[in-house]
């Protein structure tokens, strides 16, 4: 049957206003960070830059602690997705190849864990840092980041392991390999769009956390870069310029991550959504 032309129009109109609606505030947060403060505070807006300024970058970079941040943002969050990437890769090999009593209710426990707002845990976990005398730390900072990234990774992944056939393990053990040597050479080479998904995922949820370090770490030296962004409300207002070259600074390195990792990402996403 011969579809119509608003039948091929529609979708690729849908696509082009859903596209605007998701770049524009991008666009817009970058472009706002290089105007001068008089475009920015203008009543007409200033849709299109002409005159070139970074001075509101100098004023985000100067701030007290700045390159502190950086580094504590930087540690806690490729920590946190290296260790949840560690131990996902083991939990994701048992739930997907193993068979074990309460096998379904542990996957049913990662799905409620990746669903529920781990935001109400804020209290109960500045009780427990609290107690374990690590506040301004960045070691509960670390697991609880891993904590909050674990169950998507081992979902996702364990979809990834189940998705290679059981064949071609057994044919590496047949070899002579054992059980984690053929892990390693038959089925781990195999899931890197899985672990770029989850990988890239990771990244963004520790690097975006505000609340609990907001709570837990008072000092500015043990603070991350969400922090940051919030120095730039006074009693005298915001300063928009310095907010929005901050916020285009903030984004800049999962920009970079999502240029790189995007492809194996996006099929890393698609394909754990559906196997196993």
């Amino acid at each position: 049957m011969k579809r119509s032309p608003f039948g091929r129009l529609w979708p690729n109109v849908t696509a082009v206003v859903l596209f605007i609606g998701f770049v524009f505030p991008v666009y817009w947060m970058f472009a706002t960070a290089f105007k001068p403060t008089g475009d920015i505070i203008s009543e007409n807006p200033v849709w299109f830059p002409t005159d070139i300024t970074f001075d509101h970058f100098k004023t985000a970079t100067d701030a007290d602690n700045f390159w502190t941040f950086v580094a504590n943002s930087l540690i806690v969050t490729v920590l946190a997705v290296v260790f949840s990437l560690l131990i996902a890769l083991a939990g994701a090999f048992a739930l997907a190849r193993m068979r074990f009593k309460g096998r379904r209710g542990f996957i049913v426990g990662f799905m409620m864990a990746q669903m529920a707002p781990w935001e109400v845990m804020v209290i109960a976990i500045y009780m427990i840092v609290r107690d374990a005398s690590m506040l301004n730390s960045l070691v509960p900072l670390t697991l609880f980041y891993t904590m909050m990234i674990l169950p998507f990774t081992v979902l996702t992944l364990r979809g990834f392991v189940a998705a290679v056939p059981r064949e071609l393990e057994e044919s590496a053990m047949v070899d002579g390999c054992t059980r984690g040597q053929a892990f390693l050479k038959i089925i781990f080479p195999l899931l890197a769009p899985g672990l770029m998904a989850t990988s890239m995922f990771g990244f963004i949820t520790a690097w975006n956390e505000l609340p609990l370090v907001l709570v837990v770490n008072k000092e500015a030296g043990a603070q991350t870069l969400p922090l940051w962004l919030t120095s730039f409300q006074t009693v005298f207002g915001n300063d928009w310029g310095a907010t929005m070259a901050a916020s285009s600074l903030f984004a800049v390195p999962i920009l970079i991550l999502f240029v790189f990792l995007q492809r194996r990402a996006v099929s890393g996403l698609t394909a754990g959504a559906v196997k196993g």
